[in-house]
């Protein structure tokens, strides 16, 4: 019987496809987007730029190399030109898609003249040429790209029948909800709340005694005081810094092969303290692209430049040095690129950037920015002295424990004398050539440092240097830089931004889901002198965030990626987040600021294995810390880039080689298993195990007191029903295996408490299901 219905589904199935593959569904551009309704009115940017930067801007676009029939299509004075090879006949004809060549091609059944053509494996469906004919029909208007327009804080939407709403932004949201015909989520309870600002602020959960204090407060204050709370606790500049880090490729070693030790961890330092004294945006960017160029620059501005020398050197013998010193300062110009102005610069190191109006000139004039500073390629001396601990390439500063009681406190030198750590220091003016093909031994054409006009304009009142550059990217008039990193703190909290693309901006880039709210955010931040607290209590007392997370199933048929956020985000959290909250929520997290990266714990072998070159260095043999250092932050994990921290790459964390924006989500099995036997895992459920049996007068229920201090909630009587036959079972299993309780027990460095041992392996067992379960490494 079985058989004959399996044998019947799959004959449906096989019938079903066959009929659609009849009706043209798999066989040609259009079928299931024949029914699609065009908009009234087509917009260029969101409707028409997208298709033409998909199938038309390869051979039609900005990259003069690859453009077949003198074409030029993203730009409004080339496209409506009479066409050179066709005398009389123009691809676009405002009003007119019968006349317009661009229409032909992409409808005809020519396989000849067909636009794009076959062999591209590119293919207009049925509703992206409706839209193109009613775009020429109405007028084919341009446009600049959405992105390089001046964000415009436009009037906020006004709604009569609504409670809902509490402050701007909820304005936007509803608008686009009621558009669909969807309604927002209810407000998730206050506890629920009160952790997720404590995740998103400190990356840590909030303590019992702070959730109790907080709900204390009158109802309508609760919130607005749970984000003072946090944004005012050190551990805020520690969880914004863990989240530039990828962005400024940090690492605590010099990568390529060799891969030997830098000096960079007082540059964290500084980043941690200017997160924490609110540093506005603006001065945070100028002050790492060019502090060091300011009048009078302090020892602090020029410190905060090392985030230019945070990129990859080598130190192997036999390298060419203009090459890698080229790729230095490519890397940089890169980075300010995808990191700061959400803009793929590296794709016009080769040719003319074949989707946004960037040329080759143009971004070896923003190279020419960044080519001054005196630096070599290859620092011998450095290959020397593979085994100082404290070594940094020239030019560097050095820092004294004097200067660290000072102004300079916030280095924390733990015990050491002096350190030296990398910055920026322009020397004698070079010249600066466009390089062929991007090669370094194939100089051209001298440029002059520029910044793309398609953008902003650099204005002659601006010097040409790194300041100036810093000013440019500061500038109320630049269209990137405070929308790209409103986008990225929405991102954070959200867990896609606006711009899903954070790293793009440009025409690939994708489109804004909320482009209204992303310009008034972008506005409302610079008026409010880039302040980036302001920014997040602003997001944060909106109804949008609060709101539930639930997902309904009108929410689930409309909007499933959940785009128009008319729910609260549930996403995983980094590598980094996890461990930290296991940390906390044991007992275990050490508290102290900055200084030296750690060593935790990691599986023995590891650096060896990847050991090249027969380095000798104190990179070649992982030794873990002991004591406090074994439960520092993840923050402060030594990173070394040929081989990061294991327990961080499989939640997906970079290498940082390179500058990431905008990390890769995953779901593996290793995630699973790391979370299940990971010895810093085992240990913090052990801890907590051994404390709560000792507080036992304090704590009749042993597994709802682990439940809540884990998961910052009182149990559901279901779960703790559960969890308690659990516990009973474990129990009797180790009172009949003792030793195996003895064995398990022993895990971990952190003292042993004086109790009972087959008690504590029952209940450590409880503790780390709790930490396994999907709600305590959710950001909910």
């Amino acid at each position: 019987m079985k058989q004959q219905i399996g044998i019947m589904v799959i004959l449906g199935i096989l019938i079903a496809f066959l009929f659609a593959f009849k009706k043209g569904v798999f066989t040609s551009p259009g079928g299931i987007y024949d029914d699609l309704e065009v908009p009234e009115t087509v917009d260029y940017n969101f409707h028409i730029k997208p298709i033409l930067s998909d199938n038309c801007y390869t051979c039609h676009g900005p990259d003069a190399n690859k453009r077949k029939a003198g074409l030029r299509l993203d730009l409004e004075e080339t496209a409506f030109l009479e066409l050179k090879q066709r005398p009389g006949e123009y691809a676009l004809v405002p009003g007119k898609p019968g006349e317009s060549l661009l229409y032909h091609h992409i409808t005809t059944d020519d396989l000849e003249e067909l636009m794009p053509p076959p062999d591209s494996k590119l293919a207009l469906n049925s509703y992206e040429k409706k839209l193109i004919h009613r775009w020429i029909r109405q007028g084919a208007k341009f446009e600049r790209h959405w992105a390089f327009l001046p964000p415009l804080k436009k009037e906020v939407p006004r709604f009569e029948t609504t409670d809902w709403a509490q402050n701007e932004i909820d304005a936007f949201i509803l608008r686009k909800l009621r558009e669909k015909e969807l309604l927002p989520s209810e407000r998730a309870s206050f506890e629920t709340l009160i952790r997720r600002m404590s995740l998103d602020l400190t990356g840590l959960p909030p303590r019992l005694d702070q959730v109790q204090r907080l709900m204390e407060n009158p109802p309508n204050k609760i919130l607005s005081e749970a984000i003072d709370l946090f944004l005012a606790a050190p551990a805020y500049g520690e969880r914004m810094t863990q989240s530039w880090l990828d962005l400024a490729r940090y690492a605590d070693s010099h990568g390529y092969q060799d891969d030997s030790y830098r000096t960079m961890w007082p540059w964290r330092d500084w980043v941690i303290h200017a997160f924490n004294q609110n540093v506005p945006y603006d001065d945070f960017l100028t002050w790492q692209l060019a502090g060091d160029l300011l009048p009078n620059a302090t020892k602090e501005q020029v410190l905060a430049t090392g985030f230019n020398r945070n990129h990859p050197i080598t130190q192997e013998g036999g390298v060419i040095q203009e090459e890698y010193r080229t790729n230095y300062v490519m890397d940089r110009t890169n980075t300010l690129g995808k990191g700061i102005l959400g803009l793929t610069l590296e794709c016009a190191r080769c040719h003319d950037h074949k989707y946004d109006a960037i040329s080759q000139k143009n971004y070896f004039e923003l190279f020419a920015f960044f080519n001054q500073v005196d630096e070599k390629g290859l620092q011998m001396d450095a290959v020397q002295a593979a085994n100082e601990k404290f070594y940094a390439d020239p030019p560097y500063l050095e820092l004294t424990s004097v200067e660290t009681k000072g102004v300079l406190s916030f280095v924390n030198l733990n015990g050491q004398n002096s350190v030296k750590v990398m910055v920026m220091n322009d020397a004698a003016p070079r010249e600066t050539m466009l390089l062929n093909r991007g090669n370094y031994d194939e100089p051209t054409d001298t440029v002059q440092a520029n910044t793309p006009a398609s953008i902003h304009a650099f204005p002659d009142t601006f010097p040409k240097n790194r300041l100036g550059l810093a000013k440019w990217v500061t500038d109320a008039n630049n269209p990137l830089t405070a929308r790209v990193f409103v986008n990225r703190l929405w991102g954070m909290l959200f867990g896609r931004g606006l711009v899903e693309t954070m790293e793009d901006f440009g025409v690939q880039g994708s489109l804004p889901t909320h482009p209204e709210l992303l310009d008034w955010l972008a506005v409302d931040f610079m008026e409010n002198g880039w302040d980036i607290k302001y920014l997040l209590k602003k997001i944060m007392l909106s109804a949008t965030y609060q709101q539930k997370s639930e997902l309904r199933d009108d929410l689930k048929r409309v909007d499933p990626e959940n785009k128009l956020l008319a729910r609260a985000p549930r996403f995983r959290m980094s590598g980094e987040m996890i461990r930290d909250y296991i940390l906390a929520s044991s007992g275990l997290l050490s508290t102290t600021i900055g200084g030296p990266s750690v060593k935790p714990y990691q599986p023995a072998g590891l650096w060896e294995e990847t050991n090249a070159g027969g380095n000798r260095g104190i990179l070649t043999t992982y030794v873990p810390d002991s004591g406090e250092n074994l439960y520092r932050r993840s923050l402060y994990t030594f990173w070394k880039r040929t081989l990061p921290p294991p327990s961080m790459t499989i939640f997906d964390a970079p290498t940082r080689d390179f500058c990431e924006v905008r990390r890769q989500k995953t779901n593996t099995p290793l995630q699973a298993l790391a979370l299940q036997n990971d010895v810093q895992v085992l240990e913090a459920a052990r801890v907590l195990a051994q404390n709560t049996i000792a507080d036992k007068e304090k704590h009749s229920d042993l597994v709802a007191r682990i439940f809540s201090r884990i998961l910052i909630r009182s149990p559901k009587e279901e779960e703790l029903s559960t969890l308690h036959n659990y516990y009973q079972d474990a129990l009797t299993s180790y009172k009949s295996q003792p030793e195996e309780a003895q064995r398990l027990v022993a895990v971990g460095e952190y003292e042993q408490l004086p109790v009972d041992p087959i008690q504590t392996a029952a209940l450590m067992l409880t503790a780390q299901v709790i930490y396994n379960l999907d709600e305590t490494i959710t950001k909910e």
